[in-house]
């Protein structure tokens, strides 16, 4: 979850990537990592890809960036 917060802003993020960025096989973050974080709240899956969800942030103590607000 911190490396999708911090490295990629909380997503939305693919999963092959998640895979290279941690030095884990895709398979096993979707059959073991991912089914537990989505059961607690901490991770969605959107069509973009996987999200961190607003409890991920509060649990790691973490802030969402406002992106909108930097666009202008």
């Amino acid at each position: 979850m911190l490396t999708i917060i911090d490295k990629f802003k909380g997503g939305p993020v693919g999963i092959t990537t998640i895979a290279t960025a941690l030095g884990e096989d895709a398979g096993t973050i979707e059959e073991v990592y991912e089914p537990f974080l989505i059961k607690e709240g901490f991770l969605k899956r959107t069509p973009r890809g996987r999200e961190a969800t607003d409890l991920a942030y509060t649990h790691l103590n973490r802030r969402r960036e406002n992106i909108q607000g930097m666009l202008f």
